[in-house]
C-alpha cells in the first residue's frame, strides 16, 4: 500500500500531470484551498482542458509519449513530488508517438494497461527524484462516503441489481479489463474494458430493452492503487446514464471521485436516476 506523508509537507509546490476533462481543474481549485501555493501542470496537446492554465502557476504542453521532457518540467522547476489526473483518450495509446524513453518503457511491459504503465511512468519519476503521489488528501471532499445519494431512492430491485453488479464489477477490476458493470434482473449487460464508462454506459443501455432501467455499478479495484486511474464520475456520466435510460447509477463510497455535484443533483432529480454510493470491502 502507497504511504501518504502528511499533508503539512506539501504546502508549498507540487506537479499536476493533467489528462483530460474536469478532474485536474478541480484538483488545482481543492489543492489551492488547501493550502498549496505554487502548482507545476504538464498538460498534453488534444486532451488536457485549456482553462487549466488559469488555475496553476505555469503549465507547459507537451505530446502524449514525451516522458522525457515530462519528467524535465518537474526537474527543472524543482517539483519533488506530483499527482496524476484526468485521463488520456484510450485510441492515443495506440496512436501515440513515443520519445526513446517512453519507448524502452513501453517495450518492458508485458501488459499495458493503466496500472501496468502509470506504475511504470511513477518509477522513471522515482530516478529522477520525483514522487508520483496520492491526490486523494486533496479530494476527499469530491469523494462520497456510504449513504451519500441523489436523485429518487434505489428501488429493491434495483439494490438487488446493485449487489450483484458489485461483486461483478470487483472480478472485472481485479482483472485489469475494467471498473464499470451495466446489469439488468440479474443479468450482465456489458462490461468496460478499453472503451472507457460512456460507451459501456451506452451499450448496456441499448441491450436494456425499450423501457430501459439497467443499473450501472462503477467501483475501484480491490488493493486500488490511487495513485492514479481513481474511479470517477460527473455530470456528463448522468447526462450519458439519461441519454440511455439508466434507471440507476452506483458506485464505491470514499473510493469514487464525483464531480459537479450540484449539476449531478439536478440531473438526477430531472431524469429520475438514482444516484448512491455503496460501501464496499476490501
Amino acid at each position: 500500500m502507497v504511504k501518504v506523508a502528511p499533508m503539512s509537507d506539501w504546502a508549498e509546490s507540487i506537479g499536476l500531470i493533467a489528462g483530460n476533462r474536469a478532474l485536474p481543474l478541480e484538483f488545482a481549485k481543492l489543492a489551492r484551498r488547501a493550502g498549496i501555493s505554487r502548482i507545476v501542470a504538464v498538460a498534453f496537446e488534444g486532451e488536457t482542458e485549456p482553462a487549466l492554465a488559469e488555475l496553476v502557476d505555469e503549465i507547459v504542453w507537451l505530446k502524449v509519449g514525451q516522458l522525457t521532457k515530462l519528467i524535465k518540467a518537474f526537474s527543472t522547476r524543482g517539483i519533488r513530488r506530483c499527482v496524476m489526473l484526468g485521463q488520456i483518450t484510450p485510441k492515443t495509446l495506440f496512436e501515440l508517438r513515443p520519445d526513446l524513453r517512453a519507448m524502452r518503457l513501453l517495450l518492458k511491459l508485458k501488459e499495458r494497461n493503466a496500472h501496468s504503465i502509470f506504475g511504470a511512468v511513477a518509477a522513471e519519476l522515482a530516478r529522477e527524484g520525483i514522487e508520483l503521489i496520492e491526490a486523494t488528501p486533496w479530494l476527499k471532499p469530491v469523494m462520497p462516503g456510504a449513504g451519500f445519494a441523489l436523485g429518487p431512492r434505489l428501488t429493491p430491485a434495483q439494490r438487488a441489481d446493485v449487489g450483484f453488479g458489485f461483486r461483478i464489477a470487483k472480478q472485472l477490476a481485479g482483472l485489469d479489463i475494467g471498473q464499470t458493470v451495466v446489469v439488468k434482473a440479474g443479468t450482465v449487460l456489458a462490461v468496460e474494458a478499453f472503451e472507457g464508462t460512456d460507451a459501456c454506459i451506452a451499450r448496456g443501455g441499448a441491450l436494456a430493452g425499450g423501457r430501459g432501467g439497467a443499473v450501472v455499478v462503477k467501483v475501484a479495484k480491490r488493493g486500488h492503487d490511487m495513485r492514479f486511474d481513481i474511479p470517477c464520475i460527473g455530470a456528463r456520466t448522468l447526462e450519458t446514464c439519461a441519454a440511455n435510460r439508466i434507471g440507476a447509477l452506483a458506485f464505491e463510497a470514499e473510493k469514487t471521485i464525483l464531480l459537479e455535484q450540484q449539476d449531478c443533483a439536478r440531473l438526477a432529480d430531472r431524469y429520475r436516476i438514482a444516484v448512491a454510493a455503496v460501501a464496499g470491502a476490501e
